[in-house]
């Protein structure tokens, strides 16, 4: 099984009955993917090899047909997943994040004369950077066109992250007016979670979305590394035996416990999150950690 096959599989938060039925599966396999993106590791852990509990459970599998709906929920997360986990991979603390709106003579009949007016401003800002001798400019954004369903107005804005540091210079280069306002980014202890979430917030009744929320990216960025292996931890030496799985799934502090021994230089972000299927036997189990600062790995025998 896919793990992007799964996380529609395993999305029934679990009981006590649901962990000892799952975890207890005979002929369960698990696989283990770790996902480094810059300071951030996440680790997802689920059977390859589902044991269905009824011939209802293979066809949900093949079919796994959501609602709109659920379609549009589950393509929300895997956006906010891809431009996080890209945000970590690409820039830290010294680098800023800008905010464009326009001026009311110049605001864009559509997302593509947006995407025009953001071409312009990369092509003004890599000048500056070729003048000035700075490193290859690296970015991604978000556009929003919204409209307001009360007074029907259309809003257009961009968020920007760059490896640009002066923010005087990336304000001074948008010259279609309307505010601007640039920030350095500022990792917490999610690292920059809080900024991808911003970036990728959903509709909500009060306002819809012109066309898709739209994001992209320079060509240069760095992807995340995956690692991934079968029954046990990647990079840990841990073997995921369905006793253990188990014991992880059932008691939030034996996983936190055993993932904070695996990944030592991390920090969990939040308590491992399990789920069950009705459909199939086994488990699923997400975490996600940060980069602990200023860790020195002490050498062997200290």
């Amino acid at each position: 099984m896919s793990a992007g096959r799964y996380e529609g599989l395993f999305d029934k938060p679990p009981t006590l009955d649901d962990f000892m039925e799952a975890a207890r599966a005979k002929g369960l396999r698990y696989k283990a993917k770790l996902i480094k993106s810059g300071d951030m590791l996440e680790l997802e852990i689920y059977p390859i090899n589902p044991v269905w509990k009824m011939r209802e459970g293979l066809k949900r599998a093949k079919a796994l047909a959501p609602s709109r709906r659920e379609q549009q929920n589950l393509n929300h997360i895997n956006t906010r997943k891809r431009v996080s986990r890209l945000i970590h991979a690409n820039f830290t603390k010294h680098d800023i994040w800008v905010t464009f709106e326009y001026g009311h003579e110049h605001m864009p009949v559509d997302l593509k004369e947006a995407h025009k007016h953001l071409k312009n401003y990369f092509k003004r800002m890599r000048r500056h950077i070729e003048k000035n001798k700075l490193p290859e400019l690296k970015y991604i954004y978000v556009t929003e066109r919204v409209e307001n369903n009360k007074t029907g107005k259309v809003h257009t804005h961009h968020h920007i992250i760059m490896n640009f540091h002066d923010r005087d210079t990336a304000e001074k280069l948008w010259t279609l007016g309307g505010r601007t306002q640039a920030r350095r980014l500022q990792p917490d202890d999610m690292g920059l979670e809080g900024l991808a979430r911003y970036i990728t917030k959903p509709e909500t009744k009060d306002h819809h979305r012109h066309g898709a929320k739209t994001y992209a990216t320079s060509k240069n960025l760095t992807k995340p590394a995956i690692k991934t292996s079968e029954n046990i931890l990647p990079l840990s030496g841990y073997r995921l035996s369905k006793r253990r799985i188990e014991r992880m799934a059932a008691d939030e502090n034996n996983a936190m416990d055993v993932i904070a021994n695996c990944y030592r230089e991390y920090n969990l972000t939040a308590p491992p999150k399990v789920r069950t299927s009705d459909y199939a036997a086994g488990v699923s189990i997400y975490a996600k950690m940060i980069k602990r600062p200023n860790w020195v790995r002490k050498r062997s025998g200290q």
